[in-house]
């Protein structure tokens, strides 16, 4: 599974940019448990990497990153489209926003990604 990026279109010209791939290797947190642990005790994360959390419905998702050892981008997620980026620290990071699907990337990986954008997850 892959995390492929689409930019909103560019303000001033309408003009569509291009789709980029943010992670080639996406898991996700399917059960309680491991939702529950999320990236808790990695000391280290792959590049092209993330964490997906998908929920049934679209609802308010908090982050927290106690027991995280590096620091990471949380992106927001409802319908497809993109509501809050955040780099949150280790240790000491939370943050709260309505989602349906929640990304956890290494830190800087979501630089460039903005609310209103669009995320999805493809299989392949």
């Amino acid at each position: 599974m892959q995390l492929v990026h689409e930019p909103a279109t560019d303000g001033d010209s309408g003009a569509q940019r291009g789709h980029e791939t943010l992670a080639s290797t996406v898991d996700t947190a399917d059960s309680i448990v491991s939702q529950t642990r999320g990236l808790m005790f990695r000391r280290s994360l792959p590049d092209e990497y993330a964490l997906a959390f998908r929920f049934d419905s679209t609802g308010t998702r908090d982050l927290h990153t106690l027991f995280v050892f590096v620091p990471i981008d949380a992106v927001w997620v409802v319908d497809g489209v993109v509501q809050r980026v955040e780099t949150l620290r280790p240790w000491r990071g939370f943050a709260r926003e309505k989602a349906d699907l929640i990304v956890e990337l290494p830190a800087g990986t979501a630089a460039d990604v903005e609310p209103g954008d669009r995320l999805r997850l493809e299989d392949g």
